[in-house]
Protein backbone atom coordinates (compact mmCIF):
# COMPACT_ATOMS: atom_id res chain seq x y z
CA UNK A 1 0.00 0.00 0.00
CA UNK A 2 2.75 2.49 0.45
CA UNK A 3 2.83 2.98 -3.45
CA UNK A 4 -0.53 3.92 -3.43
CA UNK A 5 0.29 6.99 -1.32
CA UNK A 6 2.37 8.37 -4.32
CA UNK A 7 -1.07 8.88 -6.20
CA UNK A 8 -1.93 12.56 -6.24
CA UNK A 9 -4.86 14.28 -5.40
CA UNK A 10 -4.24 17.85 -5.69
CA UNK A 11 -5.15 20.13 -8.66
CA UNK A 12 -2.94 18.05 -11.23
CA UNK A 13 -4.75 14.90 -10.69
CA UNK A 14 -7.51 15.30 -13.51
CA UNK A 15 -4.80 16.20 -16.19
CA UNK A 16 -3.22 12.94 -15.32
CA UNK A 17 -6.72 10.83 -15.31
CA UNK A 18 -7.01 13.03 -18.98
CA UNK A 19 -3.41 11.84 -19.98
CA UNK A 20 -4.48 8.30 -19.10
CA UNK A 21 -7.54 8.88 -21.21
CA UNK A 22 -4.71 10.04 -24.21
CA UNK A 23 -2.65 7.33 -23.36
CA UNK A 24 -5.52 4.68 -24.15
CA UNK A 25 -6.55 6.76 -27.45
CA UNK A 26 -3.22 6.68 -28.86
CA UNK A 27 -3.61 3.56 -30.47
CA UNK A 28 -6.43 3.93 -32.25
CA UNK A 29 -5.81 7.64 -33.41
CA UNK A 30 -2.23 5.74 -34.56
CA UNK A 31 -4.03 2.98 -36.39
CA UNK A 32 -5.94 5.35 -38.21
CA UNK A 33 -3.39 7.61 -39.39
CA UNK A 34 -1.55 4.66 -41.03
CA UNK A 35 -3.92 3.03 -42.61
CA UNK A 36 -5.16 6.17 -44.28
CA UNK A 37 -1.27 6.77 -45.35
CA UNK A 38 -1.16 3.44 -46.48
CA UNK A 39 -0.63 3.14 -50.45
CA UNK A 40 -3.92 2.05 -52.33
CA UNK A 41 -1.63 -1.17 -53.88
CA UNK A 42 -1.50 -2.53 -50.35
CA UNK A 43 -5.07 -2.46 -49.62
CA UNK A 44 -6.12 -3.60 -52.95
CA UNK A 45 -3.86 -6.73 -52.15
CA UNK A 46 -5.81 -7.14 -49.06
CA UNK A 47 -8.76 -6.64 -50.24
CA UNK A 48 -8.49 -9.28 -52.78
CA UNK A 49 -6.31 -11.58 -51.13
CA UNK A 50 -6.51 -11.17 -47.37
CA UNK A 51 -9.66 -10.15 -46.16
CA UNK A 52 -12.19 -11.77 -47.85
CA UNK A 53 -11.14 -15.38 -46.03
CA UNK A 54 -9.92 -13.82 -43.07
CA UNK A 55 -13.51 -11.77 -42.89
CA UNK A 56 -15.58 -15.21 -43.45
CA UNK A 57 -13.33 -17.09 -41.30
CA UNK A 58 -14.01 -14.66 -38.63
CA UNK A 59 -17.40 -14.75 -39.11
CA UNK A 60 -18.32 -17.88 -39.26
CA UNK A 61 -16.41 -18.42 -35.89
CA UNK A 62 -17.96 -15.62 -34.18
CA UNK A 63 -21.64 -17.19 -35.26
CA UNK A 64 -20.63 -20.39 -34.13
CA UNK A 65 -18.71 -19.73 -30.67
CA UNK A 66 -21.89 -17.37 -29.82
CA UNK A 67 -24.28 -19.76 -30.40
CA UNK A 68 -22.31 -22.64 -28.76
CA UNK A 69 -21.68 -20.30 -25.93
CA UNK A 70 -25.41 -19.00 -25.33
CA UNK A 71 -26.53 -23.18 -25.58
CA UNK A 72 -24.25 -23.86 -22.95
CA UNK A 73 -23.83 -20.77 -20.61
CA UNK A 74 -27.77 -20.60 -20.63
CA UNK A 75 -28.45 -24.10 -20.63
CA UNK A 76 -26.19 -25.11 -17.48
CA UNK A 77 -27.48 -22.19 -15.38
CA UNK A 78 -31.40 -22.71 -15.88
CA UNK A 79 -30.12 -26.45 -15.27
CA UNK A 80 -28.73 -25.21 -11.60
CA UNK A 81 -31.05 -22.44 -10.69
CA UNK A 82 -34.20 -24.83 -11.82
CA UNK A 83 -33.37 -27.85 -10.49
CA UNK A 84 -31.82 -30.21 -7.86
CA UNK A 85 -29.82 -32.96 -8.43
CA UNK A 86 -26.90 -34.99 -6.73
CA UNK A 87 -23.73 -32.50 -6.95
CA UNK A 88 -25.79 -29.36 -8.31
CA UNK A 89 -24.21 -27.11 -5.48
CA UNK A 90 -20.84 -28.16 -6.72
CA UNK A 91 -21.64 -27.93 -10.26
CA UNK A 92 -22.69 -24.30 -9.67
CA UNK A 93 -19.27 -23.24 -8.84
CA UNK A 94 -17.17 -25.86 -11.12
CA UNK A 95 -18.93 -24.51 -14.09
CA UNK A 96 -16.16 -21.85 -13.89
CA UNK A 97 -13.44 -23.89 -14.39
CA UNK A 98 -12.97 -23.09 -17.48
CA UNK A 99 -12.42 -19.61 -17.53
CA UNK A 100 -8.73 -20.61 -16.02
CA UNK A 101 -8.02 -21.94 -19.23
CA UNK A 102 -6.79 -19.67 -21.97
CA UNK A 103 -7.55 -20.44 -25.18
CA UNK A 104 -4.26 -21.06 -26.69
CA UNK A 105 -3.44 -23.67 -23.79
CA UNK A 106 -6.82 -25.97 -24.69
CA UNK A 107 -5.85 -25.58 -28.55
CA UNK A 108 -2.53 -26.75 -27.20
CA UNK A 109 -3.91 -29.59 -25.02
CA UNK A 110 -6.30 -31.09 -27.30
CA UNK A 111 -3.85 -30.88 -30.36
CA UNK A 112 -2.43 -34.04 -28.75
CA UNK A 113 -5.42 -35.35 -26.95
CA UNK A 114 -7.21 -35.27 -30.60
CA UNK A 115 -3.90 -36.54 -32.39
CA UNK A 116 -5.26 -39.66 -34.94
CA UNK A 117 -2.22 -41.56 -32.53
CA UNK A 118 -3.24 -39.55 -29.07
CA UNK A 119 -4.95 -41.34 -26.13
CA UNK A 120 -8.69 -40.43 -27.33
CA UNK A 121 -8.84 -41.80 -30.55
CA UNK A 122 -6.55 -44.87 -29.66
CA UNK A 123 -8.79 -45.65 -26.95
CA UNK A 124 -12.10 -45.20 -29.33
CA UNK A 125 -10.15 -47.66 -32.22
CA UNK A 126 -9.44 -50.11 -28.96
CA UNK A 127 -13.80 -50.12 -28.01
CA UNK A 128 -14.47 -50.35 -31.73
CA UNK A 129 -11.95 -53.08 -32.89
CA UNK A 130 -9.54 -50.77 -35.20
CA UNK A 131 -5.63 -51.31 -35.45
CA UNK A 132 -4.24 -47.88 -37.09
CA UNK A 133 -5.89 -44.66 -38.24
CA UNK A 134 -6.14 -45.40 -41.66
CA UNK A 135 -9.18 -47.56 -40.42
CA UNK A 136 -10.83 -45.07 -38.43
CA UNK A 137 -9.54 -41.65 -37.29
CA UNK A 138 -12.17 -38.57 -35.87
CA UNK A 139 -12.49 -35.50 -37.45
CA UNK A 140 -9.67 -33.44 -38.01
CA UNK A 141 -9.65 -31.02 -35.14
CA UNK A 142 -7.63 -28.35 -36.89
CA UNK A 143 -10.40 -27.17 -38.89
CA UNK A 144 -12.68 -23.63 -38.42
CA UNK A 145 -15.56 -26.55 -36.33
CA UNK A 146 -12.69 -27.47 -34.31
CA UNK A 147 -12.02 -24.18 -33.31
CA UNK A 148 -15.63 -23.37 -32.88
CA UNK A 149 -16.01 -26.49 -30.55
CA UNK A 150 -12.62 -25.84 -28.06
CA UNK A 151 -13.58 -21.73 -27.87
CA UNK A 152 -16.62 -22.47 -27.26
CA UNK A 153 -16.38 -24.78 -24.32
CA UNK A 154 -13.91 -23.07 -22.87
CA UNK A 155 -15.84 -19.27 -23.23
CA UNK A 156 -18.92 -19.83 -22.22
CA UNK A 157 -18.76 -19.16 -18.19
CA UNK A 158 -18.93 -15.60 -19.85
CA UNK A 159 -22.27 -16.23 -20.10
CA UNK A 160 -22.96 -19.03 -17.39
CA UNK A 161 -22.03 -16.16 -14.83
CA UNK A 162 -23.79 -13.52 -16.04
CA UNK A 163 -26.97 -15.84 -16.75
CA UNK A 164 -27.06 -17.52 -13.56
CA UNK A 165 -27.02 -14.04 -11.96
CA UNK A 166 -30.29 -13.05 -13.15
CA UNK A 167 -31.72 -16.37 -13.35
CA UNK A 168 -31.37 -16.76 -9.76
CA UNK A 169 -32.61 -12.73 -8.73
CA UNK A 170 -35.60 -13.49 -10.85
CA UNK A 171 -38.96 -13.90 -8.18
CA UNK A 172 -39.97 -17.11 -7.71
CA UNK A 173 -43.76 -15.67 -8.03
CA UNK A 174 -43.34 -14.48 -11.45
CA UNK A 175 -42.65 -17.82 -12.65
CA UNK A 176 -45.43 -19.72 -10.42
CA UNK A 177 -47.87 -17.03 -11.74
CA UNK A 178 -47.34 -18.72 -15.39
CA UNK A 179 -47.65 -22.14 -13.92
CA UNK A 180 -50.65 -21.10 -12.25
CA UNK A 181 -51.69 -19.97 -15.50
CA UNK A 182 -51.12 -22.73 -17.82
CA UNK A 183 -48.29 -23.14 -18.74
CA UNK A 184 -45.81 -25.83 -18.84
CA UNK A 185 -42.57 -25.56 -17.29
CA UNK A 186 -40.82 -25.77 -20.27
CA UNK A 187 -42.73 -22.99 -21.40
CA UNK A 188 -42.23 -20.72 -18.63
CA UNK A 189 -38.56 -21.21 -19.06
CA UNK A 190 -38.88 -20.03 -23.26
CA UNK A 191 -41.45 -17.29 -22.62
CA UNK A 192 -40.99 -15.53 -19.14
CA UNK A 193 -37.39 -16.51 -17.69
CA UNK A 194 -35.13 -16.68 -21.04
CA UNK A 195 -36.88 -13.15 -22.22
CA UNK A 196 -35.94 -11.42 -18.33
CA UNK A 197 -32.30 -13.11 -19.15
CA UNK A 198 -31.86 -11.15 -22.13
CA UNK A 199 -29.79 -8.17 -21.18
CA UNK A 200 -27.49 -10.58 -19.60
CA UNK A 201 -26.82 -13.36 -22.30
CA UNK A 202 -25.53 -10.24 -23.97
CA UNK A 203 -23.51 -9.15 -22.17
CA UNK A 204 -21.86 -12.53 -21.94
CA UNK A 205 -22.44 -13.37 -25.64
CA UNK A 206 -20.58 -9.66 -26.20
CA UNK A 207 -18.02 -10.66 -23.64
CA UNK A 208 -16.94 -14.25 -25.19
CA UNK A 209 -17.10 -12.90 -28.72
CA UNK A 210 -14.64 -10.46 -27.62
CA UNK A 211 -12.65 -13.09 -26.36
CA UNK A 212 -12.65 -14.90 -29.51
CA UNK A 213 -11.39 -11.88 -31.58
CA UNK A 214 -8.85 -11.60 -29.21
CA UNK A 215 -7.39 -14.81 -29.72
CA UNK A 216 -4.10 -15.99 -31.40
CA UNK A 217 -2.89 -18.64 -30.59
CA UNK A 218 -6.11 -21.42 -30.78
CA UNK A 219 -6.77 -19.77 -34.22
CA UNK A 220 -3.18 -20.07 -35.24
CA UNK A 221 -2.58 -23.75 -33.52
CA UNK A 222 -5.88 -24.88 -35.55
CA UNK A 223 -5.36 -23.70 -38.93
CA UNK A 224 -7.95 -20.68 -38.90
CA UNK A 225 -6.95 -17.87 -40.85
CA UNK A 226 -8.93 -14.99 -38.91
CA UNK A 227 -8.45 -11.69 -39.01
CA UNK A 228 -6.22 -11.66 -35.76
CA UNK A 229 -4.01 -14.09 -37.51
CA UNK A 230 -3.87 -12.20 -40.79
CA UNK A 231 -2.85 -9.08 -38.57
CA UNK A 232 0.31 -11.09 -37.14
CA UNK A 233 1.91 -12.42 -40.24
CA UNK A 234 1.10 -8.91 -42.02
CA UNK A 235 3.20 -7.55 -39.72
CA UNK A 236 6.02 -10.02 -38.40
CA UNK A 237 6.34 -11.95 -41.82
CA UNK A 238 5.63 -9.32 -44.41
CA UNK A 239 7.01 -6.70 -42.18
CA UNK A 240 3.91 -4.76 -43.52
CA UNK A 241 2.80 -2.32 -41.05
CA UNK A 242 0.54 -0.03 -43.16
CA UNK A 243 -1.26 -3.46 -44.29
CA UNK A 244 -1.31 -5.26 -40.49
CA UNK A 245 -3.01 -1.26 -39.61
CA UNK A 246 -5.55 -1.54 -42.31
CA UNK A 247 -7.03 -5.12 -41.70
CA UNK A 248 -6.41 -3.49 -37.44
CA UNK A 249 -9.16 -1.12 -38.25
CA UNK A 250 -11.12 -3.03 -39.87
CA UNK A 251 -10.90 -5.70 -37.02
CA UNK A 252 -11.84 -2.30 -34.90
CA UNK A 253 -14.89 -1.91 -36.79
CA UNK A 254 -16.11 -5.41 -35.83
CA UNK A 255 -15.54 -4.83 -32.70
CA UNK A 256 -16.98 -1.26 -32.30
CA UNK A 257 -20.31 -3.53 -34.32
CA UNK A 258 -20.23 -6.14 -32.07
CA UNK A 259 -20.39 -3.47 -28.94
CA UNK A 260 -23.15 -1.52 -30.63
CA UNK A 261 -25.42 -5.25 -31.43
CA UNK A 262 -24.72 -5.41 -28.08
CA UNK A 263 -26.63 -2.62 -26.73
CA UNK A 264 -29.04 -2.04 -29.18
CA UNK A 265 -29.89 -5.01 -28.55
CA UNK A 266 -30.74 -4.95 -24.88
CA UNK A 267 -31.55 -0.97 -25.26
CA UNK A 268 -35.60 -1.55 -24.32
CA UNK A 269 -34.61 -4.11 -21.80
CA UNK A 270 -34.87 -2.90 -18.11
CA UNK A 271 -36.42 -5.72 -15.71
CA UNK A 272 -36.17 -4.35 -11.60
CA UNK A 273 -38.21 -6.08 -8.65
CA UNK A 274 -39.97 -3.50 -6.63
CA UNK A 275 -40.09 -5.67 -3.66
CA UNK A 276 -38.08 -7.97 -2.39
CA UNK A 277 -39.58 -11.80 -3.12
CA UNK A 278 -37.56 -15.03 -2.31
CA UNK A 279 -35.81 -16.64 -5.36
CA UNK A 280 -36.98 -19.77 -7.43
CA UNK A 281 -37.34 -23.30 -5.66
CA UNK A 282 -35.48 -25.85 -7.55
CA UNK A 283 -37.55 -28.75 -8.52
CA UNK A 284 -36.00 -32.37 -7.11
CA UNK A 285 -35.85 -34.45 -10.13
CA UNK A 286 -36.13 -37.83 -10.20
CA UNK A 287 -33.10 -40.73 -9.93
CA UNK A 288 -32.66 -41.05 -13.92
CA UNK A 289 -33.70 -37.51 -14.59
CA UNK A 290 -30.94 -36.73 -11.56
CA UNK A 291 -28.55 -38.82 -13.11
CA UNK A 292 -29.05 -36.98 -16.85
CA UNK A 293 -28.92 -33.97 -15.25
CA UNK A 294 -25.46 -34.42 -13.87
CA UNK A 295 -24.13 -36.30 -17.00
CA UNK A 296 -25.20 -32.55 -18.72
CA UNK A 297 -23.55 -30.45 -16.05
CA UNK A 298 -20.42 -31.96 -16.09
CA UNK A 299 -20.03 -32.43 -19.75
CA UNK A 300 -18.94 -28.77 -20.48
CA UNK A 301 -16.88 -28.87 -16.97
CA UNK A 302 -14.65 -32.37 -18.41
CA UNK A 303 -14.50 -30.91 -21.81
CA UNK A 304 -13.43 -27.71 -20.46
CA UNK A 305 -11.24 -28.28 -18.08
CA UNK A 306 -11.15 -31.37 -16.41
CA UNK A 307 -9.75 -32.70 -19.92
CA UNK A 308 -7.38 -30.40 -20.59
CA UNK A 309 -5.91 -29.75 -17.29
CA UNK A 310 -5.33 -33.97 -16.72
CA UNK A 311 -3.48 -34.23 -19.72
CA UNK A 312 -1.06 -31.15 -18.77
CA UNK A 313 -0.51 -32.16 -15.16
CA UNK A 314 0.60 -35.70 -17.07
CA UNK A 315 3.01 -33.97 -19.28
CA UNK A 316 4.16 -31.94 -16.69
CA UNK A 317 5.20 -34.86 -14.51
CA UNK A 318 6.41 -37.44 -17.03
CA UNK A 319 8.85 -34.03 -18.48
CA UNK A 320 9.71 -33.52 -14.63
CA UNK A 321 10.61 -37.35 -14.42
CA UNK A 322 12.70 -38.25 -17.23
CA UNK A 323 14.68 -34.98 -17.00
CA UNK A 324 14.77 -34.65 -13.37
CA UNK A 325 14.41 -30.50 -13.27
CA UNK A 326 13.42 -27.59 -15.15
CA UNK A 327 15.24 -25.91 -18.22
CA UNK A 328 16.87 -22.31 -17.43
CA UNK A 329 14.78 -21.20 -20.09
CA UNK A 330 11.59 -21.83 -18.56
CA UNK A 331 12.74 -20.97 -15.30
CA UNK A 332 13.42 -17.55 -17.15
CA UNK A 333 10.14 -17.72 -18.62
CA UNK A 334 8.55 -18.12 -15.46
CA UNK A 335 10.41 -15.03 -13.77
CA UNK A 336 9.77 -12.67 -16.64
CA UNK A 337 6.19 -13.43 -16.69
CA UNK A 338 5.98 -12.86 -12.58
CA UNK A 339 7.92 -9.14 -13.29
CA UNK A 340 6.08 -8.09 -16.18
CA UNK A 341 2.85 -9.07 -14.58
CA UNK A 342 3.48 -7.24 -11.31
CA UNK A 343 4.74 -4.45 -12.74
CA UNK A 344 1.69 -3.87 -15.07
CA UNK A 345 -0.56 -4.69 -12.32
CA UNK A 346 1.08 -2.09 -10.16
CA UNK A 347 0.89 0.73 -13.69
CA UNK A 348 -2.84 -0.44 -14.11
CA UNK A 349 -3.80 -0.02 -10.35
CA UNK A 350 -2.40 3.33 -9.83
CA UNK A 351 -3.88 4.95 -13.23
CA UNK A 352 -7.26 2.76 -11.94
CA UNK A 353 -7.29 4.75 -8.83
CA UNK A 354 -6.57 7.84 -10.59
CA UNK A 355 -9.44 7.79 -12.93
CA UNK A 356 -11.88 6.89 -10.45
CA UNK A 357 -10.95 9.54 -8.19
CA UNK A 358 -11.00 11.85 -10.57
CA UNK A 359 -14.46 10.63 -11.90
CA UNK A 360 -15.85 10.24 -8.75
CA UNK A 361 -19.74 11.28 -8.49
CA UNK A 362 -18.90 13.01 -4.81
CA UNK A 363 -16.55 15.21 -6.44
CA UNK A 364 -19.13 16.24 -8.92
CA UNK A 365 -16.98 15.70 -12.06
CA UNK A 366 -17.57 17.91 -15.46
CA UNK A 367 -18.42 16.32 -18.61
CA UNK A 368 -15.01 16.22 -19.66
CA UNK A 369 -13.65 13.52 -16.71
CA UNK A 370 -16.63 11.61 -16.81
CA UNK A 371 -16.36 10.76 -21.02
CA UNK A 372 -11.93 10.63 -20.04
CA UNK A 373 -12.98 7.87 -17.63
CA UNK A 374 -15.50 6.14 -20.15
CA UNK A 375 -12.21 6.42 -22.97
CA UNK A 376 -10.33 4.73 -20.85
CA UNK A 377 -11.54 1.93 -20.29
CA UNK A 378 -11.84 0.99 -24.14
CA UNK A 379 -8.52 -0.88 -24.11
CA UNK A 380 -10.10 -4.46 -22.80
CA UNK A 381 -12.36 -4.48 -26.27
CA UNK A 382 -9.32 -3.67 -28.44
CA UNK A 383 -7.59 -6.74 -29.16
CA UNK A 384 -3.74 -7.63 -28.12
CA UNK A 385 -2.71 -7.54 -31.45
CA UNK A 386 -4.82 -4.81 -32.52
CA UNK A 387 -3.23 -2.66 -29.63
CA UNK A 388 0.81 -3.80 -30.28
CA UNK A 389 0.19 -2.40 -33.97
CA UNK A 390 -1.35 0.72 -32.33
CA UNK A 391 1.35 1.68 -30.04
CA UNK A 392 4.54 1.14 -32.38
CA UNK A 393 4.32 4.79 -33.49
CA UNK A 394 3.37 6.38 -30.66
CA UNK A 395 6.63 4.51 -29.11
CA UNK A 396 8.75 5.61 -32.00
CA UNK A 397 7.94 9.34 -31.25
CA UNK A 398 8.20 9.17 -27.41
CA UNK A 399 11.57 7.75 -28.16
CA UNK A 400 12.86 10.26 -31.11
CA UNK A 401 11.47 12.78 -28.37
CA UNK A 402 13.98 11.43 -25.88
CA UNK A 403 17.45 11.01 -28.16
CA UNK A 404 16.36 14.51 -29.03
CA UNK A 405 16.56 15.85 -25.44
CA UNK A 406 19.58 13.76 -24.58
CA UNK A 407 21.36 14.31 -27.49
CA UNK A 408 21.06 18.45 -26.44
CA UNK A 409 22.84 18.11 -23.11
CA UNK A 410 24.96 14.71 -23.40
CA UNK A 411 26.59 12.53 -25.81
CA UNK A 412 24.86 9.59 -25.68
CA UNK A 413 24.52 7.62 -28.82
CA UNK A 414 20.52 7.59 -29.71
CA UNK A 415 18.91 4.37 -29.42
CA UNK A 416 15.25 2.47 -29.03
CA UNK A 417 14.66 2.95 -25.23
CA UNK A 418 10.97 2.25 -24.97
CA UNK A 419 9.99 0.80 -28.24
CA UNK A 420 10.62 -3.35 -28.02
CA UNK A 421 11.29 -3.12 -23.73
CA UNK A 422 10.18 -4.08 -21.26
CA UNK A 423 8.22 -0.38 -20.45
CA UNK A 424 6.86 -0.95 -23.53
CA UNK A 425 5.09 -3.83 -22.69
CA UNK A 426 4.04 -3.03 -19.31
CA UNK A 427 2.72 -0.15 -20.73
CA UNK A 428 0.60 -1.98 -23.37
CA UNK A 429 -0.70 -4.49 -20.33
CA UNK A 430 -1.60 -1.35 -18.44
CA UNK A 431 -3.73 -0.23 -21.34
CA UNK A 432 -5.09 -3.17 -22.04
CA UNK A 433 -6.69 -4.08 -18.72
CA UNK A 434 -7.33 -0.85 -17.30
CA UNK A 435 -10.72 -1.72 -17.49
CA UNK A 436 -10.93 -4.63 -15.30
CA UNK A 437 -9.12 -1.97 -12.44
CA UNK A 438 -11.63 1.10 -13.32
CA UNK A 439 -14.52 -1.17 -13.17
CA UNK A 440 -13.18 -2.86 -9.31
CA UNK A 441 -12.33 0.09 -8.03
CA UNK A 442 -15.74 2.19 -8.61
CA UNK A 443 -17.54 -0.68 -7.87
CA UNK A 444 -16.11 -0.60 -4.31
CA UNK A 445 -16.16 3.26 -4.41
CA UNK A 446 -19.40 3.13 -4.78
CA UNK A 447 -20.44 0.99 -1.31
CA UNK A 448 -18.23 4.43 0.28
CA UNK A 449 -21.05 6.98 1.89
CA UNK A 450 -19.96 10.46 0.45
CA UNK A 451 -20.26 11.79 4.20
CA UNK A 452 -16.99 9.75 4.99
CA UNK A 453 -15.35 12.26 2.08
CA UNK A 454 -16.91 15.75 3.69
CA UNK A 455 -16.35 14.87 7.09
CA UNK A 456 -12.56 14.29 6.44
CA UNK A 457 -12.40 17.40 4.28
CA UNK A 458 -14.36 19.95 6.82
CA UNK A 459 -12.08 18.66 9.48
CA UNK A 460 -9.20 19.86 7.76
CA UNK A 461 -8.22 17.38 5.44
CA UNK A 462 -7.34 17.76 2.54
CA UNK A 463 -7.70 15.43 -1.27
CA UNK A 464 -4.67 13.40 -0.98
CA UNK A 465 -4.64 12.99 2.25
CA UNK A 466 -8.82 12.42 2.46
CA UNK A 467 -7.81 9.23 -0.03
CA UNK A 468 -4.57 8.38 1.96
CA UNK A 469 -6.62 7.98 4.93
CA UNK A 470 -10.13 7.63 4.48
CA UNK A 471 -11.24 5.87 0.73
CA UNK A 472 -7.81 3.79 0.23
CA UNK A 473 -8.19 1.41 3.75
CA UNK A 474 -12.28 0.60 2.75
CA UNK A 475 -10.98 0.20 -0.79
CA UNK A 476 -8.47 -2.74 0.14
CA UNK A 477 -10.87 -5.97 -0.72
CA UNK A 478 -11.51 -4.11 -4.69
CA UNK A 479 -7.89 -3.07 -4.94
CA UNK A 480 -7.12 -6.67 -4.23
CA UNK A 481 -9.91 -8.20 -6.19
CA UNK A 482 -8.75 -6.04 -9.34
CA UNK A 483 -4.89 -6.28 -8.93
CA UNK A 484 -5.50 -10.54 -8.87
CA UNK A 485 -7.64 -9.94 -12.50
CA UNK A 486 -4.94 -8.19 -13.92
CA UNK A 487 -2.06 -9.98 -12.51
CA UNK A 488 -3.71 -13.32 -14.13
CA UNK A 489 -4.82 -11.75 -17.39
CA UNK A 490 -1.25 -10.68 -17.70
CA UNK A 491 -0.06 -13.60 -16.96
CA UNK A 492 -2.09 -15.20 -19.95
CA UNK A 493 -1.63 -12.21 -22.39
CA UNK A 494 -0.32 -13.63 -25.48
CA UNK A 495 -0.83 -11.39 -28.65
CA UNK A 496 0.60 -8.10 -27.53
CA UNK A 497 3.67 -10.21 -25.82
CA UNK A 498 4.63 -11.60 -29.15
CA UNK A 499 4.69 -8.49 -30.60
CA UNK A 500 6.22 -5.71 -28.18
CA UNK A 501 8.06 -8.17 -26.26
CA UNK A 502 12.30 -7.13 -25.92
CA UNK A 503 14.65 -9.55 -27.98
CA UNK A 504 15.18 -12.68 -26.33
CA UNK A 505 12.27 -12.07 -24.22
CA UNK A 506 9.99 -14.82 -23.16
CA UNK A 507 6.78 -15.07 -20.93
CA UNK A 508 4.97 -18.33 -20.35
CA UNK A 509 2.76 -17.80 -22.97
CA UNK A 510 5.10 -16.94 -25.26
CA UNK A 511 7.29 -20.10 -24.46
CA UNK A 512 3.99 -22.32 -24.96
CA UNK A 513 3.49 -20.48 -28.10
CA UNK A 514 7.20 -21.49 -29.42
CA UNK A 515 7.20 -25.22 -28.43
CA UNK A 516 3.67 -25.41 -30.00
CA UNK A 517 4.69 -23.95 -33.11
CA UNK A 518 7.58 -26.19 -33.07
CA UNK A 519 5.54 -28.95 -32.22
CA UNK A 520 7.46 -30.09 -28.68
CA UNK A 521 4.88 -30.31 -26.17
CA UNK A 522 7.18 -31.41 -23.52
CA UNK A 523 8.15 -27.95 -21.60
CA UNK A 524 5.09 -26.43 -23.22
CA UNK A 525 2.62 -28.25 -21.15
CA UNK A 526 4.60 -27.16 -17.93
CA UNK A 527 4.20 -23.53 -19.14
CA UNK A 528 0.35 -24.29 -19.45
CA UNK A 529 -0.20 -25.79 -16.55
CA UNK A 530 1.54 -22.80 -14.84
CA UNK A 531 -0.85 -20.36 -16.18
CA UNK A 532 -3.54 -22.53 -15.72
CA UNK A 533 -2.89 -23.07 -11.85
CA UNK A 534 -2.51 -19.08 -11.77
CA UNK A 535 -5.88 -18.26 -13.74
CA UNK A 536 -8.03 -20.87 -11.06
CA UNK A 537 -7.51 -17.97 -8.47
CA UNK A 538 -9.76 -15.42 -9.95
CA UNK A 539 -11.96 -18.67 -10.95
CA UNK A 540 -11.74 -19.25 -7.19
CA UNK A 541 -12.63 -15.50 -6.10
CA UNK A 542 -15.57 -15.50 -9.05
CA UNK A 543 -16.93 -18.64 -6.95
CA UNK A 544 -16.55 -17.18 -3.52
CA UNK A 545 -18.47 -13.86 -4.46
CA UNK A 546 -21.18 -15.88 -6.28
CA UNK A 547 -21.58 -18.49 -3.14
CA UNK A 548 -21.71 -15.90 -0.82
CA UNK A 549 -24.37 -13.66 -2.84
CA UNK A 550 -26.33 -17.34 -3.13
CA UNK A 551 -26.00 -17.34 0.88
CA UNK A 552 -27.72 -14.07 1.53
CA UNK A 553 -30.57 -14.69 -0.95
Amino acid sequence: MRYLRLLPGGAATPFAALLVALCVMAPVATLLWHALHGSFEHWAHLAQYVLPVALRNTALLLAGVGVLVSCLGVGSAWLVTAYDFPTRRVLSWALLLPLAVPTYIIAFAYLDLLHPIGPIQTLVRDILGYDSPRQFRLPDIRSLPGAVFLLGFVLYPYVYLTTRIMFSSQAASLLEAGRILGETRRSVFFRIALPMARPAIAVGVSLALLETLNDIGASEFLGVQTLTVSIYTTWVTRSDLAGAAQISLAMLVLVAGLILLERHGRRHQRYALTQRSRPLRPQTLSPARSLLAALLGWTPIVIGFVAPALYLLNETVKRLGSAGQLSSQLISSAVNTVSVSLSATLLTILCGLLVVWVARPSRRPSALFGIAARFSTIGYAIPGTVLAIGLLTPFVLVDGLFNHILSLFSRISPQLWLTGSFTALVIAYAIRFLAISVGGLEAGLARIPPSLEQSSRLLGETSAGTLRRVHLPLLRPAIGAAALLVFVDAMKELPATLLLRPVNFETLATWLYAEAARGTYEEGAIAALGIVLAGLLPVILLARTQFSMEKKT
